[in-house]
């Protein structure tokens, strides 16, 4: 028997959404923030020729740079305000959540609830500005080195680059925490996915106008178009599979009246983590690989070079790195969110349990193996859906955008989406029915 949110979920129309003001407030004040993003992406950096900049990057693109542009929605490849985008502050969180494992103090302050949260954040802000003003000087320096590129250079220009580059990525850090509280959808994923979808259009043209002049085969063409309709459809598929544990609940008795014992499902997403091992293993390897490509173009050491060879896009080591992390991050992410022994805890004052399985540790064992093994999966999947394609495309030397990570970001990020829509619009039309309820009653 389906269940009441089901229920309604099925009866979902226009005329609900039309109803439904706090919602479209919501998606308005959304696209606004968006579009506010999209236009810092086309304010340059003071100091430097737009022109010959865009000389130099076009040079690069096809490499780690091109990956970080992504990210950046464009912003790279103009130096704009905007140009290290959130990768500092994703950053920051990842080491942030890291040392909270290991640091009681940290642990501490997760378990304080609300206020405690809020001093992770401060702590991860903090962290975020020290990783931005480092990346910044590094692109400073680096623009430097590049013939053309800096009109004015010295100290003025590089403390004036840190400040401006600071500033947009902790403006952006705002945004995105308006997006989350004010708007639909985690703001920090909308900023990424608007980036890639604003640049989908100028790579369809790319990767069209590379089949018409020869420079890419046809049948390359069409594989890249077939294998990204593919790579979606897993997307979905694994983004919607879930493991169901059978939860039963035995009978009781409340006063004179005898309930019959019920059962339900806990379900285990088989890809708990979503999108974040991906975003946070692009992260990582871009904080490195940004201050190497750039200060390369200058006057480098030698290992600098290196590391920007080592980390090029379809590298072995650069995959080889990007599945350790997107592993490592699956399992990490899985079990910050989800907890099997207070799962356990919860079920056992509810009075409910696993047949065949006791209450208690042994039904927190129980899930916990369960979760490991779905995990294995789910950390595979997301392995093969962001490295396959960068396999294949590195070869065809094409544009970066249609990439796995790049599709698994947009599909994950609009599933979410549209489901906390769907949350909102369920939520307006149990209100409706609940108040239609409360005026009969009355009636009567």
């Amino acid at each position: 028997m389906a269940s009441a949110a089901e229920q309604l979920a099925r009866n979902l129309s226009f005329s609900t959404f039309s109803k439904a003001k706090a919602l479209q407030q919501r998606i308005w004040f959304t696209l606004g923030a968006l579009l506010v993003y999209r236009l810092g992406t086309f304010i340059p950096v003071p100091g430097i020729d737009p022109d010959a900049f865009r000389a130099t990057f076009e040079q690069s693109q096809q490499g780690i740079i091109g990956m970080f542009n992504m990210f950046a929605g464009g912003a790279v490849e103009r130096m704009a305000i905007f140009a290290l985008n959130l990768i500092p502050y994703i950053t920051a969180s990842i080491v942030i959540q890291v040392i909270a494992t290991a640091s009681p103090r940290l642990e501490a302050l997760k378990k304080e609830g609300e206020q405690g949260r809020r001093k992770l954040n401060q702590y991860t802000r903090y962290l975020a500005v020290v990783f931005c003003a480092v990346q910044a000087y590094g692109i400073a320096i680096g623009l430097e080195g590049s013939q053309g590129v800096v009109l004015n250079p010295g100290w003025f220009f590089r403390l004036s680059t840190v400040i401006t580059l600071v500033g947009g990525t902790m403006f952006l850090m705002w945004l995105g925490e308006q997006i989350t509280a004010r708007g639909v959808g985690n703001g920090i994923s909308l900023i990424i996915f608007a980036g890639i979808v604003a640049n989908l259009p100028g790579t369809i043209a790319q990767t069209l106008e590379l089949s018409r002049t020869g420079a890419l085969p046809a049948w390359a063409g069409i594989g890249l178009l077939v294998l990204a309709i593919v790579v979606i459809a897993v997307i979905v598929f694994f983004e919607r599979a879930q493991r169901r544990l059978l939860i039963q609940y035995p009978k009781r008795q409340v006063g004179n009246k005898m309930f019959q014992g019920d059962t339900s499902h806990l379900p285990l997403k088989l890809n708990t983590s979503g999108v974040i091992p991906v975003i946070f293993g692009s992260s990582l390897l871009l904080l490195p690989a940004t201050i190497a490509s750039f200060a390369a173009q200058g006057n480098a050491p030698g290992w600098l070079t290196t590391v920007t060879a080592l980390l090029g896009r379809g590298q072995p080591l650069y995959l080889a790195l990007f599945a350790f992390f997107i592993i490592f991050f699956a399992f990490f992410y899985t079990a910050i969110v989800f907890n099997p022994t207070e799962t356990a805890d919860n079920l056992k004052r509810s009075g409910g349990f696993i047949p065949g399985i006791r209450p208690g540790e042994r039904t927190a064992a129980h899930i916990d193996y369960v979760l490991t093994r779905i995990t294995v999966v789910g950390a595979a999947y997301l392995t093969v859906v962001a490295l396959i394609p960068e396999v294949l495309v590195s070869q065809l030397t094409v544009s970066q955008f249609i990439g796995g990570t790049s599709l698994l970001i947009m599909v994950t990020v609009t599933l979410d989406t549209v489901s906390q829509i769907q949350s909102h619009l369920i939520a307006q039309q149990y209100e409706g029915l609940v108040k239609k309820s409360r005026l009969g009653g009355k009636r009567r």
